[in-house]
């Protein structure tokens, strides 16, 4: 099975979690997924606290479940995003062991779709 949920709405349930002392059982709702997909990391900042909470959920799967982390950054700005440069050395060690990396360039096809669109309307 497949978690999606984008990067701010996971930072909030880890929180929400762990202010009502539910985190184990997020944590162990995270381990039963065999892919987690956090998308669109890079958009919203955390603090420490946000940082060390999706640092220790990443970790729970290191190396046993597949993780997804989709991002318009490369990893040496992570730190732009978690405030925490040694935490974000370990976040990055985590994902890529035995990790396939796919850097996606080019032009977004929300762009693309909207210029066709604006091109036709033009005729």
């Amino acid at each position: 099975t497949v978690f999606l949920l984008p990067y701010r709405d996971c930072l909030t349930q880890i929180r929400e979690c762990r202010s009502q002392k539910s985190l184990r059982q997020l944590e162990m709702r995270f381990q039963r997924y065999d892919m987690v997909i956090c998308d669109e990391f890079g958009y919203v900042s955390c603090d420490k606290e946000g940082g060390e909470l999706l640092f220790n959920h990443l970790s729970l799967r290191a190396g046993k479940r597949s993780t997804i982390i989709t991002t318009n950054l490369a990893f040496d700005r992570w730190g732009e995003i978690v405030k925490d440069k040694v935490l974000v050395a370990a976040m990055v060690d985590r994902l890529t062991h035995k990790a396939y990396l796919i850097n996606m360039n080019g032009q977004s096809y929300r762009v693309k779709e909207t210029k066709k669109m604006l091109q036709s309307n033009e005729e």
